[in-house]
């Protein structure tokens, strides 16, 4: 299905009431967006900047139940997520599949007692299970884990999550809700709530392209915007005369990616706890290796964060503690950091993030407007559910039955455990069932890079929403996220390929040089 802006433009023109408008284009946003055109609702998603731009696409890459989580005792955040890791996989066999994590241990007592806790992590799957945790000696660790440091090892304990595509898989939201009717456009801001006698009645928005604006009223008015819910509630208030208490407390996780010969396997590291008592991950993904992550307390909310120096120095130390090679500065090929939406306990501070919850919450502001944030990536459909439910509730829709996503396959989707897993470098297999389009498209033999050709731009730009240089090399291809000084040595040939694409569009690739630099950048 082509996304050609004019005709997404014109039909947001239409002087017509939707029944649902989502503010945000991130998981929450289009995970509802989503189920709410699969029950037959019209709906309209506006996002400020490019879907998933903002947290969603920088997740540590995991579709899991949160084996942090079980060892604080939430036992029903666990139990729900490892359900709807399994429904995500089901339903996007592309973008998320299963993988298997290794802990190694270095006390005799780490085995069993981090074994018993995963043992329980399965009995909470069910049916929904990936595979069996398994009790390793130490020949076994290393054989999963070749470049672990091999000095006092004892042995390790082998269990099943998933990985995914944070981005693509938005994505396929996007694009399987706009195959339901739903009109989702990004580079699209909101500027103001609508009010009709005291209740949001829509939004005014604008063309972030041309400043072209637009008036789009609904029944319902979801805020979805992740981490900037806060922003959006106080305007909200302002209007309606409504005081309003901040609901997020952002937590920054940074994460730093090296090569795959650090860890040449299909096996994730897992350290449950650190020297300083945090997590640590060692990932393979999509030919590279992603060491994080970090939880540091954020007070303002940049669009593209740093990662603080004592975090890099963090991961780096703690990854040379358990890997052969210990990492250094001078290996580091892309660093990125990712904003999580904490949500607050009334009259909290936010001055410690390990404390906050990291499940959702909804609720409607006495005007109306529906807002939802925390919550994490493998729960989205979940929380679209819950979202829907409270707008029923609150008679803001009429009633109809959930479940309509539980089986309901995104754009691209096939035959599970078809082509290379998540762990291999991208490539035509990462389109599923599309791949033959873009393989059909001008330029399908004309290699970019490894894994990206000409097709796969002209792709993005005609089908995938795609409008500067780093909507492409970010989002559709990861490169900037895998290698950012590749990402900066493509950026000119794809600039002239969405000029080809796009003409009239400016391709942004000024600015993209300099975010690749940011994350290229090893904080001194």
């Amino acid at each position: 299905m082509a996304t050609e802006r004019a005709a997404l433009l014109e039909r947001l023109a239409q002087p017509v009431t939707h029944d649902v408008a989502v503010i945000g284009g991130g998981a929450t946003g289009l995970g509802v967006a989503l189920d709410a055109a699969a029950r037959g609702f019209s709906v309209v998603l506006l996002e400020s900047h490019d879907f998933a731009k903002g947290t969603s696409s920088r997740a540590t890459k995991l579709v899991h139940g949160g084996v942090r989580y079980l060892a604080q005792g939430n036992i029903a955040l666990v139990r729900e997520a490892l359900h709807e890791r399994a429904t995500l996989l089901r339903n996007a066999p592309h973008l998320a599949q299963p993988l298997a994590f290794v802990m190694p241990s270095y006390k005799i007592w780490e085995t069993p007692f981090y074994g018993a806790g995963l043992t329980m992590y399965d009995a909470l799957a069910c049916q929904a299970g990936l595979g069996r945790t398994e009790f390793l000696g130490r020949m076994q660790t290393l054989a999963c884990l070749p470049t672990a440091v091999a000095s006092g090892l004892k042995g390790g304990v082998k269990y099943w999550d998933g990985q995914f595509d944070d981005a693509r898989l938005a994505l396929a939201l996007a694009r399987t809700a706009a195959r339901l009717g739903a009109l989702a456009v990004n580079y699209c801001p909101v500027t103001r709530l609508l009010y009709d006698g005291g209740k949001v009645a829509g939004v005014l928005c604008s063309d972030a392209e041309t400043g072209t604006p637009y008036e789009v009223r609904a029944r319902c008015v979801i805020n979805a915007t992740g981490v900037w819910v806060d922003e959006l509630r106080q305007r909200d208030g302002q209007d309606s005369g409504q005081p309003v208490q901040p609901m997020v407390a952002p937590s920054q996780g940074a994460h730093i990616v090296v090569d795959r010969d650090f860890l040449p396997s299909d096996h994730a590291l897992m350290v449950p706890r650190t020297a300083d008592g945090r997590v640590l991950f060692a990932v393979p993904w999509l030919g590279k290796l992603i060491l994080g992550t970090t939880d540091s307390p954020r007070h303002d909310l940049a669009r593209e964060p740093v990662a603080l120096r004592e975090e890099v120095a963090f991961i780096l130390g703690e990854s040379g503690r358990y890997l052969r090679r210990a990492p250094r500065a001078a290996d580091v090929r892309s660093i990125w950091v990712g904003l999580r939406p904490l949500v607050k306990p009334r009259h909290d501070d936010g001055a410690s993030t390990k404390t906050l919850s990291r499940e959702h919450t909804v609720l409607t502001s006495p005007s109306g407007l529906v807002t939802v944030t925390g919550g994490k990536w493998t729960t989205y459909r979940a929380m679209a559910e819950d979202v829907l439910r409270q707008c029923m509730r609150d008679g803001l829709l009429p009633h109809r039955p959930a479940g309509v996503t539980v089986a309901l396959p995104l754009v691209g989707a096939g035959h599970p455990g078809k082509g290379p897993g998540m762990s291999q470098p991208q490539g035509l297999h990462s389109y599923g069932t599309e791949a033959p389009l873009v393989a059909s498209l001008p330029g399908a033999d004309v290699a970019l890079a490894p894994g990206l050709t000409e097709a796969m731009v002209r792709f993005a730009a005609r089908h995938e929403y795609a409008r500067t240089v780093e909507d492409v090399l970010a989002r559709r291809a990861r490169v900037l996220f895998l290698d950012a000084r590749l990402a900066a040595s493509l950026a000119p040939r794809v600039a002239g390929l969405l000029a080809e694409e796009l003409p009239g569009c400016n391709p942004g690739l000024e600015p993209f040089l300099a975010l690749a630099q940011q994350y290229a950048r090893v904080p001194a």
